[in-house]
């Protein structure tokens, strides 16, 4: 969490409950050449105070809000599937969400993703994992809720239920272009395969394999006294218990995030669980380094996103919905609602990097702020800049 602690975690919106400051916009045009050329640059009569924007001079804001878990899921003997790619969302470039459901005996077949990583949160029940790398090491893992795995892009893996009740899990990967139904699944290549190529390769007759892609199979129940794991130790690991590492606290909420610091076989991809207590905010900031991808667990939130270019969105978001906030667009989230609000978040990269609104304001020089928006500078003296992160409005 040092890279957190460092930037991300100080500072706290001076944000009312009116939501996100409106933007002006745009620009007065001026005839081509005026102003000189070069070095020979030179002044002209002041314009508008408030610049103004056509709408035509913009693309629109996209729609940054999908209901993963009102989307169709794709059922098989085993289990079910629900995606939000930019196939359906096309926003999300950068993170794909998956929402799986796997029945007690069933299996998420071998395979692999040749696009993207694979990036894990366990919502409910009890899974056993296999995963090998392109040299021949493998690890075996048991999860239970609170847990997240990481299998890098080609590594071949598998996921089977453990007990007699169902898991589900939140599934991202760091390609919005991926699918989950369209992975390289060990059953579809095998189908596939001409017979005599089969036997060829295995030593055995053909016919021992099944027809199609199983996808999520069905099977007999797997008890936990007999999912043995092989855990690799954990600098190589691609388990990591969330629940078991400290949060950060403060008095609207909380956060616990793994990074690449945290969890090093997962270099390209961070992600944890957020909490915001009700009439807190997440205050103002942006990320200059990752897209940020939620999936809302409880609660009620609104999110306000700043696109640039006098754009901006406000959307309400409830459990089984997801939001794509983009790299460097600015946002903030609040909880609406009565109870807590909980939600997994992830980023398409290892290191967790932020800059807060209110650490910028509050670190700059008063004339300038003065100057940027045309108030007396005294009106800063009354913005908050309490370290808070997630704070509750004063």
């Amino acid at each position: 969490m040092n890279e957190i602690n460092r930037r991300g975690l100080l500072g706290s919106a001076a944000l009312g409950a009116g939501g996100l400051m409106a933007l002006a916009s745009t620009a007065q045009a001026a005839s081509p050449g005026e102003g000189g050329i070069a070095r020979n640059a030179e002044a002209l009569p002041p314009g508008d105070k408030v610049v103004h924007r056509e709408a035509s001079e913009v693309d629109e804001m996209p729609n940054f809000k999908y209901s993963l878990d009102g989307s169709t899921p794709k059922i098989t003997s085993g289990g079910w599937a629900k995606e939000a790619t930019a196939h359906q969302f096309p926003i999300s470039k950068g993170i794909a969400g998956v929402h799986m459901f796997l029945d007690p005996g069933a299996s998420r077949e071998l395979h692999w993703h040749a696009i993207a990583a694979e990036w894990a949160y366990v919502l409910e029940g009890q899974c056993q994992t296999f995963v090998i790398d392109p040299s021949g090491q493998r690890e075996i893992n048991n999860f239970g809720p609170g847990d997240l795995w990481y299998f890098p892009k080609g590594h071949g893996h598998a996921i089977q239920t453990i007990g007699d009740k169902p898991c589900h899990f939140i599934l991202s990967f760091d390609n919005g272009a991926f699918s989950e139904h369209g992975t390289f699944s060990l059953t579809d290549w095998v189908s596939l395969t001409p017979k005599e190529m089969l036997a060829a390769n295995f030593g055995v007759p053909a016919d021992v394999f099944p027809k199609g892609e199983t996808y999520i199979m069905a099977g007999p129940v797997l008890s936990a006294a007999d999912a043995k794991d092989a855990p690799l130790p954990p600098a190589q690991s691609h388990k990591f218990s969330l629940d078991g590492m400290k949060a950060h606290e403060t008095e609207g909420g909380s956060l616990r995030l793994a990074t690449a610091q945290e969890f090093p076989i997962s270099p390209g991809m961070s992600g944890g669980v957020m909490t915001i207590k009700a009439g807190a905010i997440r205050e103002m900031h942006w990320h200059p380094n990752a897209n940020e991808w939620h999936y809302y667990l409880r609660g009620t939130a609104q999110v306000g996103l700043f696109g640039s270019g006098g754009r901006g969105k406000v959307a309400e978001f409830k459990p089984g919905d997801v939001a794509y906030l983009p790299i460097g667009y600015g946002h903030a989230i609040r909880n609406v609602g009565k109870d807590d609000l909980e939600f997994v978040v992830t980023f398409d990269n290892g290191v967790y990097q932020e800059i807060s609104l209110t650490e910028i304001m509050a670190a700059s020089p008063r004339y300038l702020l003065s100057n940027n928006f045309g108030v007396p500078a005294s009106t800063f003296a009354r913005f908050s800049d309490k370290s808070g992160f997630i704070r509750m409005p004063t």
